[in-house]
């Protein structure tokens, strides 16, 4: 692909791909979202799988595989990045855009808290994240802003063992359903009704949340928020490909083990994909 800078004619940027970067296979949830909303964007979408998950790591070392791996993004020549990982936006995003400026428009994620309160019924709402996230300022910042304000009081829960059942394809298991009773049951007893999905990565988990604890949580993710802000930064940006153009690709790049992520990728998206290499 061709070097982006800000040196190359507008028609190159625009038709340059969306990058799209996780720690881990979560964001796939993310390129979903963007693919229903943008349908004529193509997407490289980049998993940084030979360190996922990255929410017990430091937050300097968060900082450092951000930064890496949006680097890798831009010399692909993307046009814009989505940062689908809660917990590297969390950590990263301010000295992401700092540094790229206009190069490089830079897209977030934070737990979707603002509807959640929105909705609440009982006034109790929970955020399931990884522990990196709960940890950032990023979302304390908005339990801050959104949730204290409107009297909602907001709990949270973590699980370590959740990003690695998809990771490994067993976001289906009876393992995967009983750790998330075990982790979500506290939350409905203590009268939460909607749950905040802030990992990319548990949208997948859906079906097993609806089997573990039934319908008393409404599950609330970022992905489409995140597609709807992504569609508004093209559009201020000039960067929108029109909608006559021909149909687009997907492919993605992993660090890990590319064998072991192509069954995964094909079972998470319902899109003809192409693997590129990680140099």
């Amino acid at each position: 692909m061709s070097q982006l800078s800000a040196e190359i004619p507008d028609t190159a940027r625009i038709a340059a791909p969306i990058g799209v970067f996780d720690s881990g296979m979560g964001g796939l949830s993310v390129v979903a979202e963007l693919h229903r909303q943008l349908p004529r964007e193509s997407i490289l979408y980049y998993a940084d799988t030979a360190h996922v998950p990255y929410g017990s790591r430091s937050d300097a070392e968060i900082r450092e595989l951000t930064a890496d791996a949006v680097a890798w993004l831009f010399q692909a020549g993307c046009k814009a990045v989505v940062v689908a990982c809660n917990t590297a936006s969390a950590f990263s995003l301010t000295s992401l855009r700092q540094h790229y400026g206009a190069r490089l428009p830079i897209i977030g994620l934070v737990p979707a808290l603002k509807p959640a309160v929105a909705a609440t019924q009982s006034g109790v709402v929970a955020v399931l994240a990884t522990a990196g996230t709960l940890r950032g300022d990023l979302f304390n910042t908005v339990i801050r802003q959104i949730a204290e304000p409107a009297g909602v009081h907001v709990l949270t829960a973590f699980s370590a063992a959740l990003v690695p059942f998809v990771e490994q394809n067993q976001h289906h298991s009876i393992e995967c359903e009983q750790e998330l009773h075990r982790v979500l049951q506290p939350l409905c007893a203590a009268g939460a009704d909607q749950l905040v999905l802030g990992c990319t990565h548990y949208p997948f988990l859906s079906p097993a949340i609806g089997r573990a604890i039934g319908t008393q949580l409404t599950l609330i993710d970022s992905g489409a928020a995140v597609a709807r802000q992504t569609v508004r930064v093209l559009i201020d940006h000039g960067l929108l490909r029109p909608i006559h153009t021909q149909p687009v690709f997907f492919q993605y790049a992993v660090t890990g083990d590319p064998e072991h992520a192509a069954p995964i990728v094909a079972q998470l998206v319902a899109l003809p994909f192409r693997r590129v290499m990680v140099y």
